[in-house]
């Protein structure tokens, strides 16, 4: 599939503004009575947050019209929330994506395409959404995979700079990728699809329980020593391995679960932008079919195991929100507390980006929106390069404007429309084995992809690693998907029209 089709759009909800968020528990536990509902939602001085960060998330829901899955704890929460349906990543690769919204600064800016450097030495010392509320007073606390481990956060999370106390890993974490899968001959193996026993597993529990139990402990804490936090909990699933209590299987029979309904490579589309999920292909079960590379199809059966193995990992990522929002309302906090709930990689249709997250919850939280970045803010250290968006918030979607006076960060919006920006790097022209993530060095195309409500556009464009400097004289594909007729994005028109219009825009906004 195309690298800017897949990752780009994703699921963003914000809660609780300032109602709270509730959630029914699954029916695997005790059903929750839902509180009565507090006043109309509005920023409010002192407010809590709980930002819930969710690995790898399609918008696979039901508040996202799914008629398969079962998601009743995230579908409650977004009954009472602002639910954005087309909401994009910078990047859809997990450690530039974070560090994007978390400092609100592009890709382009924080400097990191892979997971190999920290921006803080190779790019800017740019302040973070949780150091900003840590120093306006907020006790702020990480638990989970909120940033990505490792170099991209300084082997710390960032602390401690963004949190007040050292960020909480689960102990089982370190065992995602190894041989935990239990195989049909009683081996263990490393597998895609993994289905397990709970107590077979090291310390009998896994990563995602171990967040949410450490998650409620600190939300009684917090209510004991009656502090402002911005709480962060960072779920692994349904990122892959798809690994998960093997009871929620049940609630997929494998006949009920379809192929996917659009799995053709769209028409005419650049090789540049085909992903031969590598990562996908270095599993065990995955291996053992022998796929040719890079455009070997998978047995049918084997991807309708894939699909029921998702759904299932989703609704375990389900009953372990459901679990923290009822710890939430058990607490007394709901009312309290802005609740964001949003995947790394959006019932507003406006075009929001991630990187807005930063500006809209200190708008949201009563403290003063950091400035918008100058042209070159490599030196500054408190600016964002999103918009706010609480301009959506309580306004219904034909009160609206789309005029210029409605969408007050110029650079995103062009001729009087939203516009969201992506990219990302490719090593060659024809897939490769590290198409999927390329290391810094070996990047030498960027696609750079512009959305709006109506069309999609790319362009791949040469790109230099060692000054992080993009070329677009030196176009070698591009994409151009016209939603409207083509809502799956299946045919690509790039070569049969003018779209002179649509790179001066993308130009127009690199510049600034």
């Amino acid at each position: 599939m195309a690298a800017a089709a897949v990752g780009l759009c994703l699921c963003l909800c914000l809660l609780g503004l300032p109602r709270g968020a509730f959630a029914f528990a699954p029916e695997a536990a005790a059903t929750r009575r839902l509180p009565a509902r507090g006043a109309a939602a509005g920023p409010r001085d002192g407010m809590n947050v709980l930002f819930i960060v969710v690995d790898d998330l399609r918008p696979v829901l039901g508040c996202y019209g799914d008629k398969l899955v079962k998601s009743p704890n995230i579908d409650q929460l977004a009954l009472q929330s602002i639910v954005f349906s087309n909401a994009y990543a910078q990047e859809a690769v997990c450690a530039p994506s974070r560090v994007s919204f978390l400092t609100g600064r592009r890709p382009d800016t924080t400097r990191l395409y892979d997971f190999y450097s920290y921006w803080r030495v190779h790019a800017g010392n740019y302040s973070t959404m949780p150091q900003y509320f840590k120093e306006n007073g907020y006790v702020t606390l990480s638990v989970g995979k909120v940033f990505h481990p490792g170099v991209s956060s300084n082997y710390s999370d960032d602390y401690p700079y963004s949190w007040s106390i050292p960020p909480f890993h689960p102990s089982t974490e370190k065992y995602e990728n190894d041989k935990t899968c239990r195989g049909k001959d009683g081996k263990l193996y490393a597998n895609l699809v993994c289905p397990v026993d709970v107590t077979e597993m090291p310390s009998g529990t896994l990563p995602d329980i171990q967040s949410t139990e450490e998650a409620i402990r600190l939300l009684n804490v917090m209510k004991t020593n009656k502090q402002k936090f911005f709480l962060a909990v960072g779920y692994h699933k349904p990122h892959i391995p798809l690994r998960y209590p093997q009871e929620f299987l049940k609630l997929y029979p494998l006949e009920n679960i379809t192929l996917a309904p659009d799995p053709w490579v769209p028409e005419k589309l650049p090789s540049v932008a085909y992903n031969p999920w590598t990562d996908i292909r270095q599993r065990d079960d995955v291996k053992a079919l022998n796929v040719s590379f890079p455009y070997g199809p998978l047995p049918d059966d084997f991807q309708r195991q894939i699909r029921q193995s998702y759904y299932a990992a989703v609704s375990y990522l389900d009953m372990q929100v459901g679990l923290l929002l009822n710890a939430l309302d058990d607490v007394g906090l709901s009312n309290s507390t802005i609740v964001v709930f949003t995947a790394d990689h959006g019932q507003s249709k406006k075009v929001v980006e991630l990187v807005s997250l930063f500006s809209t919850l200190a708008e949201l939280a009563g403290l003063q929106v950091p400035p918008v970045c100058p042209e070159t803010s490599f030196h500054v250290a408190l600016c964002t390069e999103g918009a706010s968006i609480v301009r959506y918030f309580n306004v219904s979607e034909e009160k609206v404007k789309e005029e210029k006076d409605g969408c007050d960060d110029t650079y995103r919006c062009f001729n009087e429309e939203p516009v969201a920006f992506s990219q990302y790097p490719r090593p060659a022209d024809v897939p490769q084995w590290n198409s999927d993530k390329p290391k810094l060095k070996d990047i030498r195309i960027m696609g750079y992809s512009m959305r709006t409500i109506d069309y999609r556009y790319t362009v791949w464009v040469q790109f230099n690693p060692n000054n992080f400097s993009a070329n677009f004289e030196d176009v070698h594909a591009g994409e151009l998907y016209m939603v409207e007729t083509d809502p799956n994005q299946d045919y690509n028109i790039y070569n049969n029209t003018s779209h002179g219009c649509f790179l001066k825009k993308i130009l127009g906004f690199l510049k600034h």
